[in-house]
């Protein structure tokens, strides 16, 4: 099992890292129950997979579960998602003191870790992540989030977990899709900076989608660590250092929202084309080679993530794709900073970024794919 400390000053916690860590819930999270009852919160499909090992455990140290099912997708993250749970708590009687567990990928912990915050002005929360994604990206770091009509993720609140147990053997009953999906997170760490782990990836990659042990192992482990480093840096966004790990989003997230946030295109497939996109920009601009831009694409594409605009099978052009990155987050008095490539693992903010170029580069790649 690896133990990856998240450093933050006051509200630091650990991410263990390693296989049938639900098996043994009740002892890593000890601290963090001081009731006979725990309250959790689960995607429903999580739940059938693994709901009677949390529940198993949780017994086995004289405890029981009051579980709180939420449906799979995004349509989960809204308003009326948020105060259903949130009075559901309440009755349950959580208190500040208390922690709420989350079982599930990131829907479920964006959706429970945002309803934590808020709760009585703030309660404790555990992370159980199920999904390659939640895994390496959304349960570490305190982003917590609901959706509404004009976006994605855009009522949220930073909260930290004070625990977050990744367990591999979660992932055995992840479809092949949604394991992809996760991988695109995994190799964007090496795409913004750490070339070393990109060409591992390029040559490990399919044993990591195959559930190799070790080498699912080393990817969540090193993913983790890096998120965990650039958290420690910059928790809330505001020097900088955290917006590289939004490298493919801004390009991914108008995709999603050009397909309707739907299963036509999963928010890791978005990223994964939306770094190919980024890389091919970089070197449009001239920041990066065009053999540096094709290795990005051909180190996706090799695992069965989309690498060309074609595959969507949109019908729009570069002006209707740029017109949803108005509705970004990252937005700033007018200008939109895009993440970069200097080359493979040396990703930067750039603020010089015309949404009218991208556009014309959209329809470009639209042309060509």
């Amino acid at each position: 099992m690896a133990v990856i400390p998240v450093e933050l000053a006051g509200r630091s916690y650990d991410v263990l890292v390693g296989r049938d860590l639900l098996d043994d819930a009740a002892r890593h999270a000890a601290a963090f129950m001081r009731k006979p009852r725990v309250a959790v919160v689960a995607d429903r499909n999580a739940r059938a997979h693994h709901g009677a090992r949390l529940e198993a455990a949780l017994a086995a140290d004289g405890r029981s579960v009051a579980w709180y099912d939420v449906e799979p997708g995004e349509g989960s993250k809204s308003w009326q998602g948020l105060q259903a749970l949130t009075e559901w708590l309440l009755e349950q009687g959580v208190e500040r003191g208390d922690h709420v567990f989350a079982l599930g990928g990131g829907v479920v912990g964006d959706l429970t870790g945002f309803a934590c915050s808020i709760l009585k002005r703030g309660c404790g929360f555990v992370q159980i992540p199920t999904t390659l994604l939640a895994q390496v990206d959304s349960s570490v770091g305190g982003k917590t989030a609901i959706n509404t009509a004009a976006g994605k993720n855009l009522i949220g609140a930073f909260h930290q977990p004070s625990l977050v147990l990744a367990d591999l053997t979660a992932l055995d009953t992840l479809p092949d899709r949604e394991m992809r999906a996760g991988y695109a997170e995994v190799i964007k760490y090496g795409i913004l900076g750490d070339r070393d782990f990109f060409d591992w990836l390029a040559e490990n990659g399919t044993r990591v989608l195959a559930h190799d042990p070790d080498a699912l192992a080393h990817a969540v482990a090193t993913s983790v660590a890096a998120k965990a480093r650039i958290v420690a840096e910059d928790e809330r966004e505001t020097s900088g250092a955290r917006a590289l790990l939004n490298l493919g989003h801004t390009f991914g997230h108008a995709l999603e929202a050009e397909t309707g946030f739907s299963d036509r295109l999963l928010h890791g497939e978005g990223v994964a084309l939306g770094m190919v996109l980024a890389a091919r920009y970089s070197a449009r601009r001239g920041l990066i080679g065009d053999a540096d831009a094709q290795k990005v694409a051909n180190a996706i594409a090799a695992v069965g993530l989309p690498a060309e605009i074609s595959a969507l099978g949109m019908d729009c052009d570069g002006r209707r794709l740029a017109e949803h990155m108005l509705h970004d987050k990252k937005m700033d008095a007018g200008t939109l900073p895009f993440i970069l490539l200097r080359s493979i693992g040396a990703a930067f903010m750039a603020r010089d970024v015309e949404l009218s170029d991208v556009a014309a580069f959209l329809d470009e790649q639209l042309e060509h794919s």
